[in-house]
């Protein structure tokens, strides 16, 4: 259906639309409360529009459409879909999907507490999204020394009657795998933990203190004593918790401030009036997205993925959408959920105190970017001028070798443009020339030729473009003089006029064409720290992709070398028999026995594991 004929046909009707562009990629997703108006106006008179939706119209090739209920259920479905597909024109926060949380495995009987990067609908509890993974793994380490709570991944059942593991006799361990403790007093425990995870310190203090108490009048001086260091070290937390309101109510205060495409949302949270934490967030935004967007972007984002909405969310500026967004906000809480823009007392000090920390998050931010960007353009002149290049290297690619006593051996290309990893033009190649032991010098020659024949192919017409036809302006191959040597022999043969270094890894040498002495960098300098960190990815590259394949022929069968033997048949075959053993072992009598092994198939097994 061409485009104009969908715009004719849109309901009247809240919803979801999503624009496409020519190549058939969703580049924007927005909400409406009446799809048929809101849709429209996009290809209306262009005089209003902003550079951005001027933009997005012009690569607007296509469009789709989801009616939903209400306002609501496109405010969720809007989000849903922007973290799914990371439309180039919607705002999003950066590295969304990597934020840690600390999981408590509340589904299973004798919960554990880990970090995990995912939240999953499985019944466990959530707290975060944090933006450190550091403090993460430092607040799990804390709560496990605090808290006997178990760290194995066991599937303990009540009743279970295992050995205690060395955990339980260093008393960071009650043993519920040997029976040493029930599920109520287990449970008991992770409430706790759940308590301080939540931020209510104070109340968990109150309670350990009167479990103490009992404890010594029980004559239980040992468990009471563990009790006391219990409360010692909560009590040294919230001893630096700052007290920044006069009521006890659980806040979260926003401060926002941008500079150009980025933006930062600064998070502070304030439970019982005190002050538990921060978080901060960074926002890509284009340059023409006006703040109320950009907020109402983070909050839709934000806490759809946080553990916890409090009743009240202060805000530094009125947003646009605060009904809507107030309404979807009180869903995911089941109660009362206030959006406060506060303008005098306490509550705007505490927005202006956490919008100066965001200034100041977003000015470190911009600082270490710039301060990176220098160190690169360094790297690049320095490069430049020790190897007496005639031109800038705007593009540069690296190559490693990775094998396993000659076994699936691989290559890496990795790409640096404007000293910038390129990932989507990295390649991997399985090497096809070399059979019989390893052999890194033939291994990179085979690469080299097949990399550049393929370029040069592109270039010419005569094969359909890969990323290949961009030759680079310098090639780092990971090796010393010998390598290097072998390399140039192709290179010189597809007659092609790039530079080739060799970096040796022993002593950071580099070795150049025509030159019997290696160039040797000083350790502070920016070019050395470039061909290191191109190598280095280069490596990576390569080791990744030979693990996977030797993972791969590790999990292999021969059974899946059989034409008609698919993953249904070998998974009924091992079930029946037990073992590719026993299989070869079978006549072809008991073979047919099988559930969906025919006369035929059998035969074929019989003569194929037989031979």
């Amino acid at each position: 259906m061409e485009l104009q004929e969908k715009l004719a046909h849109l309901p009247s009707k809240p919803g979801v639309y999503l624009m496409k562009n020519q190549a058939g990629e969703i580049i924007y997703v927005g909400k409406a409360i009446n799809l048929s108006n809101r849709v429209r106006s996009y290809f209306q008179s262009a005089r209003h529009h902003s550079p951005k939706v001027k933009a997005l119209v012009e690569h607007i090739a296509d469009l789709e459409y989801i009616v939903t209920d209400s306002e609501v259920e496109a405010l969720i479905l809007e989000n849903n879909l922007i973290k799914a597909h990371s439309p180039w024109y919607n705002i999003r926060l950066k590295d969304d999907k990597s934020y840690p949380y600390i999981k408590v495995t509340v589904n299973e009987l004798y919960p554990r507490i880990i970090s995990v990067r995912k939240r999953l609908s499985d019944g466990a509890r959530y707290f975060g999204p944090y933006t450190s993974a550091q403090a993460v793994k430092h607040t799990v380490n804390f709560l496990r020394k605090l808290f006997p709570v178990r760290t194995c991944r066991k599937d303990i059942q009540a009743g279970q009657t295992d050995r205690p593991c060395l955990n339980y006799h260093i008393g960071r361990c009650l043993a519920p795998c040997a029976g040493f403790v029930d599920q109520a007093a287990y449970g008991d425990i992770i409430d706790e933990v759940c308590l301080f995870l939540e931020g209510r310190s104070e109340r968990l203090i109150k309670d350990l203190k009167g479990k103490m108490i009992q404890a010594s009048k029980s004559l239980e001086f040992e468990r009471a004593a563990r009790i006391r260091d219990q409360v010692q070290s909560l009590e040294t937390i919230v001893e630096k918790q700052k007290i920044v309101a006069s009521h006890e109510d659980d806040q979260d205060v926003l401060g926002y401030v941008r500079m150009g495409d980025l933006a930062c949302v600064q998070v502070f949270f304030v439970r019982n009036g005190k002050l538990i934490g921060r978080e901060h967030f960074l926002l890509d935004c284009s340059v023409e997205a006006v703040e109320d967007e950009i907020l109402s972007a983070f909050i839709q984002q934000y806490y759809s993925d946080s553990s916890f909405v409090p009743k009240e969310i202060l805000l530094p500026f009125t947003l646009s959408e605060s009904g809507i967004i107030g309404q979807w906000l009180e869903t995911l809480k089941q109660s009362k959920v206030y959006l406060h823009v506060p303008q005098r007392g306490e509550k705007r000090h505490l927005v202006e105190m956490v919008t100066d920390n965001a200034q100041l998050v977003l000015d470190e931010m911009r600082a270490k970017d710039e301060r990176k960007q220098q160190e690169i353009e360094r790297g690049l002149w320095e490069l430049q001028h020790t190897l007496k290049l005639a031109h800038p290297i705007k593009r540069m690619e690296a190559y490693d070798i990775s094998n396993t006593q000659g076994n699936q051996i691989v290559a890496s290309m990795v790409v640096l443009i404007n000293g910038k990893p390129a990932n989507d033009q990295y390649r991997r190649f399985r090497i096809q020339s070399v059979e019989e032991g390893p052999n890194d010098y033939l291994a990179m020659q085979e690469v080299i030729r097949r990399r550049f024949t393929r370029g040069l192919r592109e270039r010419s017409g005569v094969e359909r473009g890969e990323g290949f036809s961009d030759f680079p302006d310098l090639v780092l191959i990971d090796g010393g003089k010998g390598q290097l040597s072998s390399t140039l022999e192709i290179r010189d043969q597809l007659g092609i006029d790039i530079p080739f270094i060799g970096l040796a890894k022993q002593f950071e040498e580099i070795y150049v064409e025509g030159q019997t002495t290696p160039i040797i960098l000083p350790r502070e300098s920016q070019g050395l720290y470039m061909v290191q960190r191109i190598r280095d990815e280069a490596h990576r590259f390569a080791i990744t992709y030979h693990r996977r394949l030797r993972s791969k022929a590790s999990h292999g069968s021969v059974l899946d070398d059989i034409v008609g033997i698919g993953p249904k048949r070998k998974k009924a075959l091992l079930k029946h028999f037990g073992s590719v053993k026993r299989i070869r072992e079978a006549e072809i009598v008991e073979l047919i026995a099988v559930d969906g092994i025919s006369q035929k198939v059998a035969e074929e097994l019989y003569q194929y594991v037989r031979k």
